[in-house]
């Protein structure tokens, strides 16, 4: 999966489940400040990328998160680790 596939997964989510604006949503975007998505939205997101992508994301792969590329790496992490697994 590329980063530009898993930037449409992610962009579809923030736009569906918690109505953010598509202009708003870019790689260097903070996720709790700028989108202004909290701790119950990031377990929404959590689960819909696992649902999406196949890959479960824990909550301590969240704990450095804070943008938009940051959950991207943290897909593309979490993919490499399956893939060695």
């Amino acid at each position: 999966m590329t980063e530009h596939e898993i930037y449409a997964i992610l962009a579809k989510a923030l736009e569906n489940l918690f109505e953010i604006e598509p202009e708003r949503i870019k790689p260097e975007a903070d996720l709790f400040n700028d989108l202004e998505i909290d701790s119950i939205d990031a377990i929404d997101l959590i689960d819909y990328i696992k649902r999406q992508t196949g890959h479960k994301l824990m909550a301590e792969d969240f704990r450095n998160v804070r943008t938009v590329a940051d959950v991207i790496q943290a897909v593309i992490n979490k993919a490499k680790q399956s893939d060695n697994a």
